[in-house]
C-alpha cells in the first residue's frame, strides 16, 4: 500500500532530500535534465499561456455570436477544464506509450483543434473543436511535461518545476500580445489558424522528452522480467522461438540450416517450386514478425492498464492516503479563483471605463509577469534546507485567497494592478504542486497522482468562468463571483489544515496503545 500521511509526518522536510533519494540514477540532475526543463517550459508557453490569453478571444466571440456571457465562457472553460480533467486518463497513455509519444500525438491534436475552430459558425461548434479537441490535445501534452521534470530532478525539484512552469507567465504575456495583434490585423479566425500552426511546435517539445535511462537496480528488474517472459512459450513451432529471442538464436539457426535448405532447393526437379518455397518462407517470416510486434504491444498495454488501474482502484489505491484525499478536495476549489480573473478581467476593465489604461499595459499581463517571478522565488525558497515546502505552499495559498476577496473592492487601475500583482506572485505556488504531490505518494506514482490533482483543478476551471458569467447575467456585477470563489477556496484550505490536526490528536492514543502492548 501507499505510505499514508500519518506515516510520513506532517512536515515533508523532516528528512533531508539527499537521504530520501535511494539508488540515484547518474542521469538525474544534470546534462539532458535541463533540456527537459526547456521542453517543459515551451509546453507551458504554448499550452497554459495560450489558455490564459483566451480573454482576448472571448471578447471576439461575444461580438461575433451575440450569445450570453455565461454560454460564451463555456468555450474557454471547456478547453481549460478538459486539459486538466483528462489527467487520470493521460496517465494510462503515459504508462502504455511513454511521455514522448503521448506529447507528440497531443501536439498534433491540439493544433488540429485550433485550425478547425477558425471555421466555427456558432458557439456550439467551438465547444467541440476548441473545447474538446484542443483541450484533450493540451492534456496529452501538459501532464508528460510535468512528469518528465519530476523524473529527471531530485535535489532541486522545486526550482526545476518553477523554471519550467514560468512558461505559463511568459506565454500569457506573449500570446496575449500576439492574439491582440492578429485579431486587429487579420481577424480572430486567422488568428486561431496561425496559433494552430504555432502549436505544432509542441511535437518538437515531445521529441526532446528522451526517456530517462534506468538505473542499475531498475535495469536488473527489467532483465528479470524479460527472463520471465522468455519462459512463457507460445504454441508455435521452432521459428517462433527464434523470433522471441534477441535475434542471436534466429541468426545461428539460419546459418546452420542454410546448407540444408540450399541442398533441398538445388535437388528440386521443378524450377517453379524454388520460387514458391521462397515466397512461402518470406510470408511465414513476415507473419511471425507481425505476431511478435502484436504480442509485445499487447503485453505493454496490459501492463500499463494494470498499473493505471491498481493505482486508482486496487488494494494500493492512492485514495488510501488521507492527506492526498484532502489535497484533492483543495484542488476542487482552488483553480477557479485563479482562472476567473484571466477570462473576465478584460470585460471588468471595460465596465470600469479603464480600457485605455489597460491597452497600454493589460492587467492580465501584470499577473503573467509577476507570476514568473513568483514561481522562481517560491521554488528557490522551498528548496532551502531549513524551509518546509508545505509551509511555503500554505502561505502562498493564503495570500491568493486574500487577494481574490479584496479584488472586487478595487475600482482604479492602480489598485487593480496592485491586486493583480499579488495574485500573480501568490499563484507561483503552482510550481510547488508536483513537489508536494511527489512527497505525498513518491516519484513512482507521480504521474497517476498528479493526474488526479489536475483533474480536480480541471473541474474547478471548467465550472468557474461560466459560474462568474451567470452571476454577472443575474446581478450585472462580477463582485459576487469573486466572493463566492474566495470562500470556497478557504473551504478547500480547511481540508488541508484539518488532516494534520487529526494526526496530532491521534498520536497520543497510538503511543498509549503501543505502551499497553509492551
Amino acid at each position: 500500500m501507499y505510505t499514508s500521511h500519518e506515516d510520513i509526518g506532517y512536515d515533508f522536510e523532516d528528512e533531508p532530500r539527499e537521504k530520501k533519494a535511494h539508488n540515484p540514477n547518474p542521469n538525474i540532475d544534470g546534462g539532458w535534465a535541463w533540456m527537459i526543463v526547456l521542453s517543459s517550459f515551451m509546453v507551458h508557453v504554448l499550452i497554459m499561456g495560450s489558455q490564459m490569453a483566451l480573454g482576448v478571444l472571448n471578447m471576439e466571440w461575444l461580438e461575433e455570436f451575440n450569445q450570453s456571457r455565461g454560454l460564451t465562457a463555456w468555450v474557454s472553460s471547456l478547453s481549460m477544464g478538459i486539459t486538466l480533467i483528462v489527467g487520470p486518463f493521460i496517465g494510462l497513455f503515459i504508462n502504455t506509450c511513454g511521455c514522448r509519444k503521448t506529447t507528440i500525438i497531443g501536439g498534433l491534436l491540439n493544433a488540429l483543434g485550433w485550425v478547425l475552430s477558425a471555421y466555427a459558425t456558432n458557439v456550439h461548434y467551438l465547444f467541440i473543436t476548441f473545447g474538446v479537441a484542443a483541450g484533450f490535445g493540451s492534456g496529452m501534452v501538459y501532464l508528460p511535461a510535468v512528469v518528465m521534470v519530476g523524473q529527471y530532478f531530485q535535489k532541486r525539484r522545486a526550482l526545476a518545476q518553477g523554471l519550467s512552469t514560468t512558461g505559463t507567465g511568459f506565454g500569457t504575456f506573449l500570446i496575449t500580445v500576439l492574439l491582440k495583434y492578429l485579431c486587429s490585423e487579420y481577424g480572430w479566425r486567422s488568428a486561431m489558424f496561425i496559433q494552430g500552426a504555432v502549436s505544432l511546435n509542441l511535437c518538437v517539445c515531445g521529441a526532446l522528452m528522451r526517456p530517462l535511462p534506468p538505473s542499475e537496480t531498475q535495469s536488473n528488474k527489467i532483465l528479470q522480467s524479460k527472463g520471465g517472459e522468455r519462459d512463457l512459450k507460445l504454441p508455435l513451432s521452432h521459428s517462433t522461438e527464434s523470433i522471441k529471442s534477441n535475434g542471436h538464436l534466429k541468426k545461428a539457426e539460419e546459418r546452420e540450416d542454410s546448407p540444408v535448405k540450399e541442398e533441398m532447393l538445388s535437388n528440386s526437379p521443378v524450377p517453379e517450386s524454388k520460387g514458391k518455397d521462397k515466397v512461402r518462407l518470406g510470408k511465414n517470416m513476415y507473419a511471425l514478425r507481425i505476431l511478435k510486434i502484436v504480442s509485445r504491444l499487447t503485453i505493454r498495454i496490459r501492463k500499463g492498464f494494470w498499473d493505471w488501474y491498481s493505482s486508482y482502484f486496487g488494494a494500493a489505491s492512492l485514495f488510501t492516503n488521507r492527506m492526498f484525499v484532502a489535497f484533492i478536495f483543495w484542488a476542487l476549489f482552488a483553480y477557479s479563483s485563479f482562472v476567473i480573473p484571466f477570462i473576465h478581467l478584460p470585460e471588468i476593465v471595460k465596465l470600469y471605463n479603464l480600457s485605455e489604461q489597460n491597452d497600454v499595459f493589460p492587467l492580465t499581463s501584470i499577473i503573467a509577469i509577476v507570476h514568473i517571478f513568483g514561481k522562481v522565488i517560491l521554488g528557490i525558497v522551498a528548496d532551502l534546507p531549513c524551509i518546509s515546502v508545505w509551509n511555503v505552499f500554505l502561505m502562498a495559498n493564503l495570500s491568493l485567497v486574500v487577494s481574490i476577496l479584496i479584488l472586487p473592492l478595487m475600482h482604479t487601475y492602480a489598485s487593480l494592478a496592485a491586486m493583480c500583482a499579488l495574485i500573480g506572485f501568490s499563484s507561483g505556488y503552482f510550481s510547488l504542486m508536483p513537489v508536494v504531490t511527489e512527497d505525498l505518494v513518491g516519484i513512482e506514482h507521480l504521474a497517476n497522482a498528479y493526474g488526479i490533482i489536475i483533474c480536480a483543478n480541471g473541474i474547478s476551471a471548467l465550472l468557474g468562468p461560466p459560474f462568474a458569467g451567470w452571476i454577472f447575467d443575474i446581478t450585472q456585477k462580477y463582485d459576487f463571483s469573486f466572493y463566492i470563489c474566495g470562500l470556497l477556496y478557504m473551504v478547500g484550505m480547511l481540508f488541508l489544515l484539518i488532516q494534520p490536526c487529526i494526526r496530532l490528536k491521534e498520536q497520543p492514543r497510538k503511543k498509549y496503545i503501543e505502551g499497553t502492548h509492551v
